[in-house]
């Protein structure tokens, strides 16, 4: 397992079905990094509670509301013209590249909340993805049992 949440994260999306799964999550409206965070500390064993949901939620929203997600919507915008104008289709590039590297800050920045927070005992445990996914009014059940065989099949 990879000590770090950034190397867990790039282990795990590469997994088959991950990606996909993820981004169908996203268009529901969930924090991809959020689940992943949860996914990683699932894995660790690693007790959640309401007090914890909200310092992931409060370090994740406004970096997602006022960084990531104008960079996405910025590079998605521009999508169907830059298939036909070459200078559009390298900026689009680079603001692929800055979402991606927004998106490994806020992975860091999360990690950092989580720093000490201890395994849980057995009548702690939780369902971390299952915690996070409720934001959504609907979450997609067959993304979300996607994301877990992969976690499951470390």
């Amino acid at each position: 397992m990879q000590t770090d949440l950034w190397n867990y994260c790039l282990n795990l999306y590469a997994r088959p079905g991950v990606e996909q799964a993820c981004l169908h999550l996203q268009d529901q409206g969930l924090d991809v990094c959020l689940l992943l965070c949860a996914a990683w500390l699932q894995e660790r064993a690693v007790a959640c509670d309401e007090l914890r949901l909200g310092q992931l939620n409060a370090c994740a929203g406004p970096w997602q509301r006022e960084v990531v997600q104008p960079l996405r919507q910025l590079r998605t915008h521009w999508r169907k013209t830059a298939a036909h104008d070459d200078a559009l289709a390298a900026l689009r590039a680079q603001i692929k590249s800055l979402e991606l590297e927004a998106e490994k800050t806020l992975l860091r920045r999360l990690e950092s909340v989580t720093l000490g927070w201890p395994t849980a005992q057995p009548q702690d445990t939780c369902d971390w993805l299952q915690r996070v996914a409720s934001d959504a009014d609907h979450p997609d059940c067959d993304a979300l049992h996607q994301l877990r065989v992969a976690i499951n099949h470390a």
